[in-house]
């Protein structure tokens, strides 16, 4: 498999894990069925849209590519169609939320890298590619973004870019680099879930939320 179709195939897969992950939020919250797909295509296509505009790759692709459209789309309706399905895994949403992050940190990061940004970009343009989906997701969901409490998300992120980034400076075969870190951001997404492993407070507060 050539750069470019790897690069197509892992941003559809995040694409469809963001959309599952967007989709299972919005069933919790009660949403319809437009609602649901309309919140599953804007987690899945939110950051990849920022990370574009950001890097002058316009239209965006999330928005000119039907294929974004018609995995999202697929991704929500599946959801609601195999709804018992889903609900037996555990924890849907951090599932297919900590895979979709690792595989938008590396595809971020790759596609910034492509139109020739430097290493900080790519690994800067790569954390807004796997987080703003769940921020958008978040923040339409009336919920506090995961990014701005104490789990490891854009941590995991940056882990996952930044293997990627430098793996390519350093001469790292393409697909073998893509893999590491993928395994290495999921791994420390869901790891750090499981054991309860949390970024420490600037401060300590009181009761009554004052310092």
């Amino acid at each position: 498999m050539n750069d470019h179709r790897l690069f197509t195939t892992l941003d559809l897969a995040g694409t469809f894990a963001f959309a599952i992950s967007g989709a299972v939020a919005a069933r919790d919250r009660g949403l319809d069925w437009f609602g649901v797909v309309a919140i599953a295509f804007t987690v899945a296509c939110g950051g990849g849209v920022l990370r574009d505009l950001c890097i002058g790759a316009v239209p965006p692709a999330g928005l000119t590519d039907w294929r974004y459209l018609a995995v999202a789309m697929a991704a929500a309706l599946m959801t609601i169609a195999a709804n018992t399905l889903v609900v037996r895994l555990a924890h849907p949403v951090i599932l297919f939320d900590s895979i979709g992050l690792g595989l938008f940190a590396v595809t971020g990061a790759q596609k910034a890298m492509i139109f020739g940004h430097n290493a900080e970009v790519a690994v800067l343009l790569g954390i807004v590619t796997a987080v703003g989906g769940g921020v958008v997701r978040d923040v339409l969901l009336n919920r506090v973004p995961v990014i701005l409490q104490r789990e490891i998300y854009a941590s995991a992120a940056l882990v996952g870019a930044s293997i990627e980034v430098f793996g390519e400076h350093l001469g790292w075969l393409s697909s073998s680099r893509t893999w590491v870190a993928l395994v290495a951001c999921f791994a420390f997404r869901y790891l750090s879930l499981h054991y309860k492993w949390n970024l420490p407070h600037s401060s300590e507060h009181d009761g009554n939320g004052s310092e």
